[in-house]
């Protein structure tokens, strides 16, 4: 049998697919990164129209971008005929936004917000959520969500396809006991959120690894 160096040997003859991204069409490029950048967390976003209806959506295109000042951004697709979906229309309208991240006992309600509903109706009703009252802006956050970001719209991006939304954070709130105020670290051993993969896939957050050396203990990391 060839040894680790046989090994490097016959994956350095290898021959890689290359694929020139101009020679594609819109549709087959987002196939290909969408399966390919993963895991992807995903932002659980309520929004609020004019007549008072809660939109709630899931987007994977979605990540922290700073702390200071503390900004994550959402990209949002554009419809046929350029018609924007409801999360776009009511942060371009009011600039308001709330961020949730969902985990395993809410996978399904998050999915399920995911299907097209009028604006008339609020996929919170449709999909057996609660919303409770934020502290800074106008949307509610969702009470069975274990962490929420209030965020007011920062700058704003459009593509071709996409409307690029950058939102400050205002408020944070997560579940009771998942954050250790005296040392404002997340209790990981209590928290599992759900994440985007390939396709139509989801992942779980349950396994875990350190690449610290062995009894060396980070105290960042450390899940106690």
């Amino acid at each position: 049998m060839p040894g680790p160096r046989g090994s490097t040997q016959l994956h350095a003859m290898s021959h890689p697919t290359q694929i020139d991204f101009s020679s594609i069409s819109a549709y087959q490029r987002y196939k290909l990164m969408a399966s390919l950048i993963v895991p992807r967390p995903i932002a659980l976003v309520t929004t609020q129209n004019a007549a008072g209806v809660v939109n709630a959506a899931p987007f994977s295109m979605f990540n922290m971008l700073g702390e200071d000042p503390p900004i994550l951004m959402i990209s949002i697709n554009k419809l046929q005929d350029e018609l924007l979906k409801d999360t776009s229309a009511n942060i371009l309208a009011n600039g308001e936004f709330v961020v949730h991240i969902a985990d395993e006992p809410m996978a399904q309600q998050m999915h399920r917000c995911g299907d097209r509903l009028p604006a008339t109706h609020s996929e919170l009703d449709a999909v057996g959520l609660t919303a409770a009252p934020s502290r800074a802006v106008r949307p509610p956050r969702i009470e069975q969500a274990p962490v929420a970001f209030e965020c007011r719209l920062s700058e704003k991006i459009e593509t071709a396809s996409r409307h690029i939304f950058i939102g400050e954070v205002l408020w944070l709130h997560a579940r009771e006991g998942l954050i250790d105020l005296e040392r404002y670290r997340v209790r990981l051993q209590d928290y599992f959120p759900v994440a985007r993969f390939g396709a139509s896939f989801y992942v779980r957050t349950r396994d875990r690894f350190s690449m610290e050396e062995p009894n060396v203990v980070n105290t960042i990391d450390s899940l106690d």
